[in-house]
């Protein structure tokens, strides 16, 4: 059964998208346009009832969610395609730990960033410099603790590239992309690093070629 992922224009269907490149899993796209609302439908809403991307179909189960999907799979298909959820349970610790903390302190400054200045100007709502500052700030905090992390590891959980990496990777994309601030990454030596690392892979550069982003 070929899963079907909604939504592979934006970073959040794209983290599903990776992972299951990574894990050799068959897949398909639906296209969801935000801009015209088609994440509001009542056929979309029945999928996913927050109006939210990304949903994933594979056949009968329905599941949303980026980060309990990628979890999902990693699971599911262990036995194929690249290991992403370490090789003891202490290395699952620290993979859960680092996915957690992407999620509340990686995320939410840089998808701010993200609508105040790329999603903003396309909906005529006018952006607040002072949120902004305080986004790119939020952020640098967060890189500042990556940075001592990974100065003593090669990824964020251990030595071996996992979900905590891969998870990163989309909206990271968007630092060196669109909205131009790659000197937060720059200018810390070990995030600098990481990140040629994660994302030069060949899972990656796959998911732009099929997938442009739209902003």
């Amino acid at each position: 059964m070929v899963v079907k992922v909604y939504g592979p224009d934006y970073a959040s269907p794209k983290r599903v998208i990776l992972c299951l490149i990574e894990k050799e899993i068959d897949y398909e796209t639906v296209d969801v346009d935000l801009f015209k609302g088609e994440h509001l439908s009542p056929q979309y809403l029945k999928l996913q009832p927050f109006g939210v991307l990304p949903v994933i179909e594979d056949g009968d189960y329905i599941l949303y969610e980026s980060r309990a999907i990628i979890r999902y799979y990693a699971e599911k298909y262990r036995s194929q395609g690249s290991e992403l959820l370490g090789k003891t349970i202490e290395e699952r610790g620290l993979i859960e730990q680092w996915l957690d903390v992407e999620a509340h302190n990686f995320q939410p400054p840089l998808y701010d960033l993200v609508v105040q200045l790329l999603i903003n100007p396309k909906t005529g709502v006018a952006s607040d410099p002072k949120r902004i500052q305080e986004d790119e700030e939020k952020l640098a905090k967060t890189l500042d603790v990556y940075e001592e992390r990974l100065s003593v590891s090669k990824y964020l959980a251990s030595d071996t590239f996992s979900l905590a990496d891969l998870s990163h990777i989309p909206f990271g994309n968007y630092l060196v992309t669109t909205l131009k601030k790659e000197y937060l990454i720059r200018d810390r030596k070990n995030v600098s690093r990481w990140w040629d690392d994660i994302s030069s892979r060949p899972s990656w550069k796959k998911v732009l070629e099929l997938h442009p982003p739209v902003l």
